[in-house]
């Protein structure tokens, strides 16, 4: 039995943070129902690339759903909605705020329908305060949260390789909804969940916050490394990069016996404090009096032997060339009715008892309109 199988949920979201959010999920049984406008979500269109006119993008985030389409403009495709709702435990939606209620479909109108239902909405900066109607994009997010400002190697602004704000704040919502289904079973009431790509992204900020709070400085992008810990980066050797962790005192005195480092004794670099202190020079001569004589697989092999972590930096064809990833069922497959055999990410919580899925493919548009409409309005028997 998977965990969350008995769990309906209307999912109202399009295209990264909420459907993430209903595909962890559904990835644990829930049965979510997508619900989509017309057109259907937008990320149906976006490519290349596509696998037989299938978006790689939308199979993303989408699987073991099902699939209807609702448009509500229309009075009756509101109520179907409004008769799901009266049967759902949850309802997830993205849409800009305050859109809902044009449609007397917010919290205030759900709950009057089912008191025990939970509703999480997931905006760009939340759905209170002056800046609730500022564009939700990711992109902006990263921007206004400060994660641009620290990433990067200060020559200009980077943001990080993929959506993090987008897939923070589903993540988030997901646990929110945890959180909710956990108060419901004590008070029996369901509540509204709210939630950002603004606050996603300024949460994760942890010691780089703290760091500030306690100091008032601003930190400052350092490209890979750490502004507590040295060193913690990525160093040049002969043929490429080698990311190194020295996360204590311990492991920095076992790479300097392992790798034979000339200064190792240099009173500059005694302490982990010291080390980062005198970030930059020691930076410079691990890659020139050292790094530089050999090759990546060269000094991966001599800090492994030593207990220092250390690894290359992996393409995505490395990264699902890892037996690890095998090992860890990381890359699934599932069969699509159009773009057959298709690749997935696999599911990154693994549960001892009741552990989660991939199921069913990512649904075409309307895929399940039938089954829906006949568990939610059944003809009449004789």
């Amino acid at each position: 039995m998977l965990p969350l199988e008995d769990l309906l949920v209307l999912d109202l979201t399009r295209i990264l943070t909420g459907p993430y959010c209903t595909m962890m999920l559904a990835d644990f049984g829930a049965d979510v129902i997508k619900i989509e406008p017309p057109a259907g979500d937008d990320t149906r269109q976006w490519g290349p690339p596509y696998l037989n006119g299938e978006s790689a993008y939308y199979m993303s985030v989408n699987r073991n759903k099902r699939s209807i389409v609702l448009d509500f403009r229309e009075s009756k495709d509101r109520d179907l909605f409004c008769d799901m709702v009266r049967q759902a435990d949850v309802v997830v939606e993205n849409y800009r705020p305050g859109t809902l209620a044009r449609w007397d479909l917010d919290y205030p109108h759900l709950k009057s329908m089912n008191p025990k239902i939970i509703l999480a909405s997931i905006s760009g900066f939340g759905a209170t305060g002056p800046g609730l109607h500022r564009p939700g994009y990711d992109v902006v997010a990263q921007a206004m949260s400060g994660l641009m400002s620290v990433t990067g190697d200060g020559h200009g602004p980077v943001k990080a390789g993929f959506s993090v704000g987008d897939i923070g704040a589903g993540m988030w919502a997901a646990y929110g909804i945890m959180v909710a289904l956990w108060a419901r079973q004590r008070t029996g009431l369901g509540q509204w969940i709210d939630t950002s790509l603004y606050e996603a992204l300024i949460a994760w900020q942890t010691y780089l916050a703290s760091n500030y709070f306690a100091t008032g400085e601003e930190p400052v992008p350092l490209g890979s490394a750490h502004p507590n810990i040295a060193p913690y980066q990525a160093i040049r050797a002969q043929d490429g990069y080698i990311v190194v962790a020295c996360g204590n005192d311990a492991l920095w005195a076992k790479m300097v016996d392992a790798l034979k480092i000339p200064f190792g004794a240099d009173p500059d670099y005694r302490t982990n404090a010291d080390r980062v202190v005198h970030r930059e020079r020691l930076i410079e001569r691990l890659e020139k009096e050292v790094f530089a004589a050999k090759s990546v697989d060269h000094w991966l092999k001599r800090l492994a032997d030593a207990g220092v972590p250390a690894a290359p930096i992996q393409s995505l064809k490395a990264v699902f060339s890892d037996p690890q990833v095998r090992a860890r069922a990381m890359d699934v497959t599932v069969r699509h009715p159009l773009a057959g055999t298709i690749h997935q990410l696999g599911i990154p919580v693994k549960l001892s008892e009741t552990p989660g899925a991939v199921r069913t493919p990512p649904p075409l548009l309307d895929e399940h309109r039938a089954e829906i409409i006949e568990r939610f309005h059944p003809k009449p028997t004789d």
